[in-house]
């Protein structure tokens, strides 16, 4: 078995790449390597298109990328269903489409896209009677992407969100058939076999031109009374209520799976998955980059001048203490080590604290006079010599 590259090398990111990072360069290297921009070498640019789009699934996914992380290509065998990557593994269906539309390309989630995905990562095949000819049978539902808002908090420290969407389910009347008897028949044009042919007679010999019935469209089957809830699709629209469940640490533009709770799938075919996809809202205090935070805290003159110890609370409300040396400047930045987001993976970034020197508006007549005085020393160029003026201010308010 020809031994894999690394992920990360693959997309060209550093092992700590966020989401974002990792995204733009799949779109970048998808753009170079799809089939249709490179005519003259279309083997192995799909080849590369596959191995990309590998890599992608892989790290933009929390949960495959913290296995890949500690574990390398070994720990995915049971997380791809058929030990190796195939293109039914593939769960970013909505990001390929917007790339092939580069290309004029406009695919539905029907047959035509996963043939095309099928065409490149290979797999179980739904084909029958040669290569280019699809012979459906149920198929599996659509997915379903939605957008969950988060705060910084909720990020911080998990969460359990309730949704409540409409999808397709299985139509009761008809059991997923399609038909009000419950009952199909071989299609009469086909065979059953989901392909007609054509054969055709040259100067170069015989040729056999192969294509999708267009009785059953590939299906085998035809339905002769189709049931009056689903319209013979097998499938009525339901609206259902979800929770799911956000781990601490995951980032913006990340997703969490769950399996089967797509749309259900036509005729019979199994439901296709939800993608919740995390979008992070703006917070008040902080500024989130990767797994650090910013933030801002205003200090006082004499903060500042004087030295002292300052505590905010951190975004789990806990407490981080610094210490603010004498003769700090404005826009001075700390770091906190360990007081930043937490990770997936264990742990917690840094926090990093910039001080703002908050000049008073308003002063009373001794805070006037004391910068007054300060104001004569610096004047005079005494600030340095034998006691400090900070030393005298200090004192002042004692």
């Amino acid at each position: 078995m020809k031994k894999k590259r690394d992920y990360y090398e693959i997309l060209g990111v550093p092992r700590n790449a966020t989401p974002e990072e990792i995204k733009k360069a799949y779109r970048r290297l998808a753009i170079k390597y799809h089939p249709d921009k490179n005519p003259d070498n279309k083997e192995e640019a799909e080849e590369k298109f596959k191995e990309i789009s590998e890599a992608y699934e892989v790290l933009i996914d929390p949960e495959k990328r913290r296995i890949y992380d500690q574990y390398g290509h070994e720990g995915l065998q049971g997380v791809f269903k058929q030990g190796d990557f195939t293109w039914q593994d593939f769960t970013h269906v909505d990001d390929l489409r917007d790339i092939f539309r580069e290309f004029g390309i406009n695919f539905d989630f029907g047959g035509g896209f996963f043939d095309f995905l099928n065409d490149i990562f290979g797999g179980p095949s739904r084909r029958r009677g040669g290569y280019g000819v699809t012979h459906h049978g149920p198929q599996k539902g659509e997915d379903i992407r939605i957008k969950i808002p988060l705060t910084l908090e909720e990020i911080a420290k998990g969460a359990t969100k309730t949704v409540r969407l409409e999808r397709f389910e299985v139509c009761n009347a008809c059991g997923g058939t399609g038909s009000k008897s419950g009952k199909v028949q071989t299609c009469p044009t086909c065979g059953g076999t989901g392909v007609v042919r054509k054969v055709s007679r040259t100067f170069f010999g015989q040729f056999v031109q192969t294509s999708t019935c267009p009785t059953c469209h590939g299906e085998g089957v035809v339905v002769t009374d189709p049931c009056p809830v689903c319209h013979g699709t097998g499938r009525v629209k339901k609206r259902v209520e979800l929770k799911i469940g956000f781990p601490r640490g995951i980032h913006e533009g990340q997703s969490v799976v769950l399996r089967g709770e797509g749309h259900a799938g036509y005729k019979g075919g199994p439901h296709g998955d939800l993608y919740a996809v995390v979008v992070q809202k703006l917070h008040d205090r902080f500024k989130r980059d990767g797994d650090d935070l910013y933030t801002e805290v205003p200090i006082s003159f004499s903060k500042a001048a004087l030295g002292g110890d300052i505590v905010l609370k951190d975004i789990l409300g806990e407490t981080a203490k610094i210490h603010i040396p004498p003769g700090t400047n404005s826009h001075t930045t700390f770091r906190v080590r360990g007081k930043g987001m937490p990770r997936l993976n264990g742990g917690r970034g840094d926090l990093f604290v910039k001080v703002i020197i908050k000049v008073p508006k308003k002063l009373t007549p001794e805070m006037k006079a004391l910068i007054e005085k300060l104001a004569e020393y610096e004047e005079n160029g005494k600030v340095g010599h034998e006691e400090s003026v900070f030393e005298k201010i200090k004192n002042a308010f004692r």
